[in-house]
């Protein structure tokens, strides 16, 4: 049996609220031949909830996972969430200060000596696939889909624990999307807050600002927004329903992750990448691509 290349740390959002991201992730490397193992007794990473209390007992969190990755055998891991990987990018900084390292370990049962590096999968999917073989891949172009590319706060930031990307002007989502045939509008609020975890102690911040950012989508002509954030997918999709409410507005906007606009690309089926378990319906989104796509291969064939 080949062993597998990545230790796959799908993090908490990803057995939840994040399940389709989950499984777009898991389908779409199987399809590209990218073998995921996932992370043997995986636990929290702590995220943003130890990170405001204490960035040491955050550290501690992700390094046990970080442990159990190094126990498997293993030389990197891959996360989804942008958090996950900040968090896991935390605990590999506390290893090269003696002091932080020592207070790290202490929480730990087992400690952690030598670094684990972790990247974004889409960092892995750019950097080890390639956008030139990805797009040799591409059987159903996505022509109908305008898709709205936004990164949000943290997929880039701190740029020197990220280290991905241009952190203020991202581009890596608009050049996959490109790729796989779909039209990226410029899209000036591609790293603007969407008031991430903040939504139950200041959920009226969250609504008006991902409101202003489904706004903007619109306004560029976008017919669906493209993340790599469960935090932000959720904010976007899940409480769409609760900003239109809230502002008086009637947004009717797909969120896809990126993992799933690129499954389609594939001609992954739909219940693979868990599209529908969205809150806002994407029928109308798939018909349009599927239309586009079936007037393409008519068009070529006549």
């Amino acid at each position: 049996m080949q062993t597998p290349a990545y230790a796959y740390y799908p993090g908490c959002s990803q057995t939840g609220t994040a399940r389709e991201y989950d499984l777009s992730v898991r389908s779409v490397f199987k399809a590209l031949g990218m073998e995921l193992a996932e992370v043997d007794d995986w636990s929290c990473c702590g995220s943003t909830p130890a990170h405001s209390l204490d960035t040491g007992l955050m550290a501690a969190l992700a390094a046990r996972n970080l442990k159990q990755v190094q126990k498997m055998g293993l030389e990197q891991a891959l996360t989804p969430c942008p958090s996950c990987l900040g968090a896991l990018r935390t605990a590999s900084r506390h290893l090269v200060h003696p002091e932080k390292r020592a207070a790290m370990n202490e929480l730990l049962d087992e400690s952690l000596e030598e670094d684990v590096p972790s990247r974004s999968i889409l960092q892995a999917l750019l950097e080890d696939y390639g956008l030139d073989k990805l797009r040799e891949q591409v059987v159903v172009p996505l022509k109908g889909l305008k898709a709205v590319p936004y990164y949000g706060c943290l997929m880039t930031r701190p740029a020197d624990l990220m280290r991905f990307d241009n952190p203020e002007n991202p581009t890596s989502m608009d050049e996959t999307l490109k790729i796989l045939g779909a039209t990226v509008p410029e899209f000036p609020f591609k790293v603007e807050c969407c008031g991430a975890s903040l939504g139950v102690p200041r959920q009226e911040m969250v609504l008006r600002l991902s409101h202003n950012i489904l706004s903007m989508a619109a306004q560029v002509g976008g017919n669906a927004v493209v993340v790599a954030c469960p935090l932000c997918h959720q904010n976007l999709d899940l409480r769409q329903s609760q900003i239109n409410r809230a502002n008086k507005s009637n947004h009717n906007m797909p969120v896809l992750y990126i993992t799933q606009a690129i499954g389609l690309a594939l001609g992954l089926m739909p219940e693979e990448l868990g599209l529908n378990k969205h809150a806002v319906s994407v029928r109308g989104l798939l018909d349009t691509i599927s239309g586009d796509a079936a007037v393409e291969e008519k068009g070529a064939a006549s």
